[in-house]
């Protein structure tokens, strides 16, 4: 079940009218109605998998336990390194089995031997990076002592499973999450309107950025020899807002479905395209799974401490990790390797950490040394991602080096007017914006009712315009249905006077 999907639009009303009408303020029964609810949306994608979601669960919370209850380092060690092989195990065998055979019979062949290597047609499961990752991080906090282990199967089930989390992240924390399902939760007016308007603007993310840059994009990226370089640089430029558009489109949704809970997910994306710097960029992009990382990964290591070359080791290191964590392809890894490459000037200088504040803070426009910095690392970070959007490592630079023709100064030959106006408007709405949780938090706010009205009917006729549902409601009762849920919630937004 995908948010954008009309399923979900049926979904998601249900759920809440249980959780806050029948569950009403028992928490053992809105926890039990969360994780059903939960189960029911993954399985919706396919039900097999659930059982192995299942069995992860419950690893953890029983491996949890076992080392919480004991005082005895080799029994905790044991059952700690136990749940970290099996679900990385599991993680490694679904998401990476074929790369690695493939990479091996690859390797050997430059040694004169060749085989056939024995590749599985496996299915990805939905989602089993954020929910390992949360099982992860569960299990080394509890072993690092630094949170006790969750003795309700339920309250733990549903910190790994929340089915807002389960499609894109973001990637939580126990220390964060589990504190909220534990506590009693009552149902405020204001917050679930400021869920709905951040499931709005992240609706338009998807749809209007992602959904159509998509379509561009894989045209001029699957026929790149065809096209011109000016072409091919806006190809590059519209994968740039579509992988935007879908990931913190995503996280947009998923963080507002969560507010009409009355549960606070982890921010995990802060206007990364307005950074002046690398290091900036990285603060601001899939910030869940940067801070991962940076927790379980860098600073084990030794973190910035011990040498420059320690400091060098461990930026690629996570850097890297990274860039498999998103795919099983050298061209994930290559896009990664660059990021690290990017930033290492910043790392040696210790400048990394000299971009903090938002920029251009209570300032309509940016000055132009800021404006040249963002220049310069959005530059850097479109041909980054080239490398992440093309099927190989050869198409990468096929890609790029047509770009570096004397067609490069031409007009492109695919220039979609309509679309460029949105992302114009989509980068407008998001600078004035930039202050605040979401692009449209305070956006009309001090307008009276009617220009409220406009505003937001206006994104939702955009979005229904973009993904035809306007024409589609006249034939489809759950069309229907999913416009009286967008009225309802519109109402709401537009009453509430912010």
């Amino acid at each position: 079940m995908l948010f954008n999907s009309i399923s979900f639009a049926i979904f998601l009303p249900i759920v809440f009218i249980f959780y806050w009408f029948v569950a009403r303020e028992n928490l053992k029964l809105q926890n039990l109605l969360l994780l059903v609810s939960s189960y029911f949306f993954y399985a919706c994608w396919d039900w097999r998998f659930l059982f192995l979601l299942v069995f992860s669960t419950f690893l953890d919370y029983y491996t949890g336990l076992r080392i919480s209850g004991s005082d005895k380092p080799n029994f905790r060690k044991f059952w700690f390194w136990l749940s970290i092989v099996v679900n990385i195990g599991f993680l490694g065998f679904f998401k990476y089995y074929n790369f690695f055979i493939l990479s091996f019979a690859e390797g050997i062949s430059f040694l004169g031997l060749h085989i056939n290597p024995w590749t599985l047609r496996v299915i990805l499961p939905v989602g089993i990076s954020f929910y390992t990752f949360h099982g992860l991080s569960y299990v080394i906090d509890v072993y690092n002592n630094k949170i006790n282990a969750e003795k309700n199967f339920i309250d733990y089930s549903v910190f790994v499973s929340f089915f807002p989390l389960l499609v894109a992240g973001p990637i939580e924390r126990a220390t964060h999450l589990l504190p909220q399902i534990k506590e009693k939760r009552t149902f405020d007016y204001l917050k679930a309107v400021d869920g709905l308007k951040q499931i709005l603007w992240g609706l338009f993310k998807k749809i209007v950025i992602a959904d159509q840059c998509a379509e561009y994009a894989n045209m001029i990226f699957n026929n790149s020899a065809d096209y011109s370089g000016s072409t091919l640089v806006l190809g590059a430029i519209f994968f740039t807002f579509q992988i935007y558009g879908d990931f913190s489109g995503y996280s947009d949704i998923a963080l507002g479905t969560a507010r009409l809970f009355g549960i606070e997910l982890l921010k995990n994306f802060a206007f990364p395209y307005f950074s002046r710097d690398i290091a900036e960029f990285w603060r601001r992009w899939h910030i869940s799974l940067s801070t991962w990382f940076r927790d379980y990964l860098y600073i084990p290591l030794g973190g910035s401490k011990g040498g420059i070359w320690i400091k060098i080791r461990n930026t690629f290191v996570i850097f890297l990790v990274s860039g498999f964590w998103h795919g099983a392809n050298w061209t994930f890894i290559v896009w990664g390797f660059l990021n690290a490459l990017y930033i290492m000037p910043l790392i040696l200088l210790n400048l990394n950490r000299v971009n903090l504040d938002i920029v251009a803070k209570g300032r309509i426009f940016p000055s132009i040394k800021e404006f040249l910095a963002m220049a310069l690392t959005f530059i850097l970070t479109v041909f980054a991602w080239i490398f992440f959007r093309s099927e190989s490592l050869s198409a990468a630079f096929s890609f790029i080096s047509n770009i570096f023709t004397y067609k490069l100064f031409t007009t492109p030959t695919i220039l979609p007017k309509l679309l460029l106006l949105m992302i114009l408007l989509f980068l407008l709405i998001e600078w004035v914006g930039r202050e605040h949780q979401y692009a449209i938090a305070k956006l009309g706010i001090m307008w009276n009712q009617k220009l409220r009205w406009v505003m937001y009917y206006a994104i939702v006729f955009i979005i229904f315009y973009f993904c035809n549902i306007i024409f589609i409601c006249f034939m489809n009762y759950s069309s229907i249905a999913y416009c009286f849920n967008v009225s309802i919630c519109v109402y709401s937004m537009v009453t509430y006077n912010g």
